[in-house]
């Protein structure tokens, strides 16, 4: 079975990604820095879900998992090219799976330098080993962000994006541009998936799904952006880790650059979000209306059939279930 580096591993959409690889049988390395952008409690306690129960867990150490034979975790930045380099060199990786990234729209407008730092910077030490170590494929997260605030909706992956309103979107179309000329310059198989408001268990605490569930839940007032005039194609974590699997079990190499859309290609209107919370929770949220903050786009739409073509996906959980799940999860843990 292959190996295969998941950089983020501790994220949101990196856990649940390992989780299914595991199961899968492939040989796994997660890579995260553990990073203070939120509570660092939350990737902690991960760790022992996967099997590295250590009290003190050091940088560029290697650790296997007790009770996972086939994971292993570092505690490495993708900032430091030397560590990626030798961790290539030394685990022969066949597959290259990228999540570590500067995450969300608001904090680049108030902190621009670490979305530099590790979404180009980076990026670029992950792609310059993929060249340098002959990695069979890339696979990367990109972001409906850099569709910008159009109203032209469904969102195809053919349409212009010149026109991002953030720098998070502007670092992510940037991977797009660089994964590209890698493609081209190198052979290497590049796919970047651009993912639609992935919300579900684990979810990131700075996300509008894990805020309105836990203030909600808490009889705390939710802020809504825009007097709720907003709709997102809300998808849920594992409809979007189900199609990152059929792209690295793809097997074979279709294209040597791809950029997809994935999504669940519903988009909801957000008071009809927060409602299906309330009914879920069978409790009523405390609602104030703002104007639009900067950096926000109206709306987002996945137009997926690209994806689903080339690899025979649909997206199978709806929103009640997905929230069901996601307030499940709330009710269950600390976080």
């Amino acid at each position: 079975m292959k190996k295969i580096l998941v950089t983020g591993v501790l994220g949101f959409i990196g856990y649940h990604l390992v989780e299914k690889l595991l199961k899968e049988g492939f040989e796994i390395v997660g890579i995260d820095n553990i990073n203070s952008y939120y509570d660092v409690r939350l990737k902690f306690s991960k760790l022992p879900l996967l099997g590295i129960n250590n009290k003190n867990i050091w940088e560029n150490i290697i650790y296997v998992s007790e009770t996972r034979s086939n994971f292993k975790f570092a505690k490495t930045d993708i900032t430091d090219r030397y560590q990626i380099e030798n961790l290539f060199a030394s685990e022969n990786f066949d597959i290259v799976v990228n999540f570590a990234a500067q995450a969300g729209v608001q904090y680049s407008l108030v902190n621009p330098h670490t979305y530099i730092e590790n979404n180009i910077t980076g990026f670029n030490n992950i792609l310059d080993s993929c060249k340098k170590f002959n990695i069979e494929h890339f696979i990367y997260a990109s972001s409906s962000s850099v569709y910008g605030d159009r109203e032209t909706v469904p969102f195809k992956e053919s349409d212009n994006v010149d026109n991002p309103v953030s720098l998070y979107a502007a670092t992510k179309k940037s991977n797009e541009l660089m994964a590209f000329v890698y493609s081209h310059l190198y052979n290497l198989q590049t796919t970047g998936l651009r993912f639609f408001t992935v919300y579900g268990p684990w979810g990131r605490p700075d996300m509008a799904p894990d805020i309105f569930v836990t203030k909600i839940m808490n009889g705390e007032k939710i802020n809504v952006f825009n007097k709720g005039d907003m709709e997102r194609d809300f998808t849920f974590v594992d409809d979007i880790v189900e199609g990152l699997s059929k792209v690295i079990n793809s097997g074979h190499k279709m294209y040597n650059y791809r950029v997809y859309n994935l999504g669940n290609s519903k988009p909801v209107n957000l008071l009809d979000f927060i409602s299906e919370i309330e009914k879920t929770l069978s409790k009523e949220a405390q609602i104030e209306y703002l104007p639009a903050r900067l950096g926000d786009v109206r709306r987002t739409y996945a137009d997926v059939s690209l994806f689903v073509k080339d690899f025979n996906y649909k997206p199978g959980t709806n929103l009640s279930e997905g929230i069901k799940r996601l307030v499940d999860w709330k009710l269950n843990t600390k976080f």
